[in-house]
Formats: C-alpha cells, sequence, structure tokens
C-alpha cells in the first residue's frame, strides 16, 4: 500500500508539469474540446509567429514544431542560465494568452476559452530525442493533413530539409514512432 502523505497522488484531471534542468524539452498542447480554432492558413501562421515570438523572447531554441488546427507540438532546447526549463510554464501561458485573445477579437468572443491543457516531457535520451524530432517534424502526415509533410507550411519538416544535411535527415528518418507515448489523439 502506497503512503498518500508522503507520495501524493497526481490529480487525474490535469498533466503534471515536473520540471528539471536544462535541455529538450517537448511541448504538446490542445485547444478546448479538440475543436478546430486554427483554422484558416493565416490564423495558423498567426499563431506560428507567436510561438515563435515567445520562445525567442524566453531563449528557447526551437528544434522542431507542428501546428495543426486544434494542437500543436514543438520541441525546445532551454535556455541557458539559472532559470533552466521553468521558463516553459510563462512561454506556454503567454503564447496561448496572446493567441486566445487574437482569435476572440477575431470570431467576437471575448473571454472564450481556447486552450484546454498542455503536456511537457523532459526528453532525457538520445534515441527518444531524435526519434520525438521525426514525430513532430511529421506530425501533418501522421494526422493525415498531407501526405508530405515538407508540403504543410506550419511544420519544421522543410525547414529540417532545407538546413538540415542530407545524412542527418536520413538518420532522422530511420528512426520509429510508433512506440512513442505522446498525447495526440486529435
Amino acid at each position: 500500500m502506497t503512503d498518500t502523505a508522503s507520495h501524493p497522488r497526481d490529480w487525474h484531471h490535469a498533466p503534471v508539469h515536473r520540471l528539471g534542468g536544462r535541455g529538450a524539452y517537448m511541448v504538446t498542447a490542445a485547444t478546448l474540446h479538440k475543436e478546430s480554432r486554427l483554422d484558416t492558413p493565416e490564423r495558423l501562421t498567426a499563431f506560428l509567429a507567436i510561438l515563435f515570438d515567445h520562445a525567442d523572447r524566453f531563449g528557447w531554441r526551437l528544434q522542431a514544431w507542428a501546428v495543426l488546427g486544434n494542437h500543436y507540438h514543438w520541441i525546445g532546447l532551454s535556455p541557458e542560465g539559472e532559470e533552466d526549463a521553468r521558463s516553459i510554464k510563462a512561454l506556454v501561458a503567454q503564447t496561448h494568452e496572446r493567441s486566445a485573445k487574437s482569435l476572440n477579437h477575431e470570431d467576437g468572443t471575448p473571454g472564450r476559452k481556447v486552450w484546454h491543457n498542455y503536456w511537457e516531457s523532459h526528453i532525457t535520451f538520445e534515441t527518444s530525442y531524435y526519434a520525438r524530432l521525426k514525430y513532430v517534424h511529421d506530425n501533418p502526415a501522421h494526422h493525415g493533413v498531407v501526405p508530405d509533410a515538407s508540403t504543410y507550411r506550419w511544420c519544421s519538416r522543410a525547414w529540417l530539409e532545407r538546413t538540415a544535411t542530407p545524412a542527418f535527415v536520413r538518420q532522422l528518418d530511420g528512426f520509429k514512432t510508433d512506440m512513442l507515448k505522446v498525447p495526440d489523439d486529435f
């Protein structure tokens, strides 16, 4: 029997945010009720600009991203310094706040809740890092939005192919993603 006083249970309706030290993190966030709020090219572009702006502001270096109508994923390297990964909370909160206000202004629905939750995981194994990179780069194809993720403007696959060596892209494509446990039932 577990002693709940010394091992408190996690609340089952929300992800637990246990932020460790510096390193690579994967973030997944979903809209409330999985509703497609980023439902036009303009909205996808605006959200991605907000995400990039906040990542830069907090010193995160994004390594992969995919933004779809009702969720997004990104992998980033935490900033150097004392704050290590704790700034991820503010980055996500401010990205959600700014994008929600913009979407609600466009839709004439002030105060509507847009974002439901987010999950982050500290990636501590090299093979896990590469598998997750592949997963995020290819997420639009995974969801059937496009057959080839490099043709989807709101993910990093085309950027990867432009900026990485062909050998690295081939190596990354060799990683399997079917065993990953990523909240992604959208």
